[in-house]
């Protein structure tokens, strides 16, 4: 019992959550040098050399990185700091960026505890370092979708506007997050926030760039996104009606069905002054926004588990409940990792798209949550 409450006691300090959040940074980017696996953040950084050079941000360059670049011009502009430095330091400070963006976030929500806030950042520590030695932006976006709301719940619309413009900027997906604003006052101030903040992101580039320049760039990235269609349905929702049930969906149906399922308790207003509501939402979102996404991959997930373990942090503690988050922790966690057996990994979660499933039933049973509190209440 007494090393149950030093644990809790030490889980329970802010500090010490960073301290651990950026050690694991740190480690991830020490093993992406040693192992010259860092490309996403090459991609990044040789953006900014591209766009300031007149370049085209959206064709190949071999010589330099093995993908493309599908960001938005504004997020290159973002890295002109890192492409002043060396590999070893710009990575290491872009992972601790993704790292505490996300960490902070968290403890910015109302209404949780410190034990509870330091319990759901350990719970997504596996998902976190997947996403970081990859050095992808994945912890960034959950940690600004995150920050939007907390920034909302606390009447700081013009901060939270630039959150979640900021993370549109990033990834186009995170604009499904606008559906939040619904729950609060004064809706025209905060459109025209966001429309500010769109106005001066979308601009930066011109800082570098003329505008026949800029014009060409975006036209390029909207070729980009109209060409981008693998055929691939990636752990999502789609992966998992194909692998299981051998359908081969139309991707936009399935998320056109999931959107309209995500969208119905928004039909009733008088839930809005709720926060318990409110919180099923935003994991609604969190997951939402990576099951039906058809090129969700491993790292992306760091999203999703956010959204567990909050979830999980506030649920009733019953069977079904327990089972649903273990799944979790154990198929979308552990599964990428050396903990679990590559024979497993390789013959069935991968196959079967398990990585996904114990997400994509949360996101159920939130969904069912929600229409129960509705009823409840009605």
């Amino acid at each position: 019992m007494e090393t149950f409450s030093k644990l809790t006691a030490f889980i329970s300090r802010k500090q010490n959550l960073v301290f651990i959040f950026v050690i694991f940074a740190l480690l991830a980017s020490l093993q992406g040098l040693l192992l010259h696996k860092y490309n996403n953040y090459t991609i990044f950084e040789k953006s900014f050399y591209h766009l300031k050079t007149y370049q085209d941000l959206y064709v190949l360059y071999p010589s330099e990185q093995w993908d493309l670049y599908k960001y938005t011009p504004t997020f290159s502009v973002f890295f002109g700091i890192f492409h002043t430095l060396p590999d070893w330091l710009g990575l290491s400070l872009w992972n601790v960026l993704n790292a505490l963006a996300l960490l902070y976030a968290i403890y910015y929500l109302p209404k949780f505890t410190d034990t509870q806030k330091g319990l759901a950042l350990i719970i997504v520590l596996i998902e976190l370092m997947t996403s970081m030695q990859n050095a992808q932006a994945n912890a960034l976006m959950a940690g600004l979708m995150i920050f939007s709301f907390g920034l909302m719940e606390k009447d700081k619309p013009f901060l939270a506007t630039l959150s979640l413009v900021l993370s549109i900027f990033i990834k186009l997906f995170s604009v499904v997050c606008f559906v939040l604003f619904l729950f609060y006052p004064k809706k025209w101030k905060i459109a025209l926030y966001a429309l500010f903040w769109t106005l001066v992101l979308s601009l930066l580039p011109l800082l570098f760039v003329d505008f026949p320049q800029y014009l060409a760039l975006h036209q390029s990235y909207l070729n980009l996104l109209a060409n981008d269609h693998d055929i691939s349905y990636g752990y999502s929702v789609m992966g998992w009606l194909h692998t299981w049930f051998s359908l081969d969906v139309n991707k936009n149906m399935v998320v056109l069905l999931g959107a309209c399922v995500f969208l119905l308790p928004f039909a009733k207003i008088k839930q809005y002054k709720n926060l318990s509501f409110r919180y099923l939402m935003l994991y609604s979102l969190l997951l939402w926004v990576i099951i039906f996404n058809h090129k969700a991959e491993s790292p992306t997930f760091v999203i999703a588990m956010s959204a567990v373990a909050l979830w999980f942090l506030q649920a009733d503690k019953n069977k079904l409940n327990i089972f649903l988050f273990i799944s979790a922790f154990v198929l979308t966690s552990l599964s990428p990792t050396d903990i679990f057996p590559q024979y497993l990994r390789e013959e069935f979660v991968k196959p079967y798209c398990l990585k996904a499933v114990p997400c994509i039933f949360i996101w159920f049973r939130i969904m069912y949550d929600s229409f129960r509190q509705i009823r409840k209440q009605a």
